[in-house]
């Protein structure tokens, strides 16, 4: 008797079950099967992540010093048409720094931080926007990572993927046995999203007869993946008709 393929099973007594998905009720004359999925696209917004650090010998001082940062950061912005609305701050926080060299710690200053978030739809614009945040002293720590503006949509584009190629071995199966497949039963899906993308380079204003070292060359694809468990009736042949004598 011929072994029935992995993730493809008739449901006759016992039902594989799904990792951190209920099991359906075992019914007779079904069958389960999963399958793995994919969608890929190509990026279309680059999230550029920073922050504002300023260090002074009072809180006050530091306070003032980040908010200029701040300031500067909006003007960076409307100066490439962008609203600065379209950048996400965290809270500033605030905290004493110490000299530890010292055998009782001794309080030298203070230090304002807080996080920055910017979404930004056009690939190109990034060079741009990176070199000028560097020229604000106390804007650091910059990371640069291509996404999708529509997540939801490639999460859904994957779904489908994954439950077409469910569909099609469950079908296979049914048409081996004899059988005709029938409608779907029960379903689970889990999708897991891939990581942001991230920009190794950036093109520069400042060097603009040499070029970028990303020029010509496709970003990586933002891929999401799928993984479906669906149980499907079977339906019985239908009976031949005799011909009447």
């Amino acid at each position: 008797m011929k072994k029935v393929p992995v993730l493809v099973a008739v449901v006759l007594i016992v039902a594989v079950s799904v990792a951190q998905s209920p099991s359906p009720m075992v019914q007779p004359n079904t069958i389960q099967a999963g399958a793995d999925g994919k969608f890929e696209a190509p990026p279309d917004t680059l999230l550029v992540q920073f922050n504002i650090s300023a260090q002074e010998n009072t809180s006050r001082a530091a306070y003032e010093r980040a908010s200029k940062a701040a300031e500067q950061v909006r003007a960076l912005l409307r100066s490439d048409g962008i609203d600065p609305k379209q950048a996400h701050v965290g809270a500033f926080s605030v905290e004493p720094v110490f000299d530890w060299r010292s055998p009782q710690r001794k309080l030298v200053g203070y230090r304002v931080s807080t996080s920055v978030e910017l979404m930004i739809r056009g690939l190109a614009e990034a060079g741009s926007i990176v070199e000028q945040l560097a020229g604000i002293e106390t804007a650091g720590n910059q990371s640069v990572s291509y996404t999708l503006e529509d997540m939801d949509a490639a999460k859904n584009n994957a779904v489908q993927d994954t439950f077409r190629r469910a569909r099609s071995e469950a079908d296979a199966l049914a048409q081996a046995s004899g059988r005709t497949l029938g409608d779907l039963s029960y379903a689970s899906i889990d999708s897991i999203q891939q990581g942001p993308v991230f920009m190794r380079t950036m093109a520069a204003k400042a060097m603009p007869a040499e070029q970028a070292p990303t020029a010509e060359f496709t970003p990586q694809t933002v891929t999401v993946t799928a993984h479906v468990s669906a149980v499907f009736t079977m339906q019985s042949p239908e009976p031949r008709v005799k011909p009447a004598h």
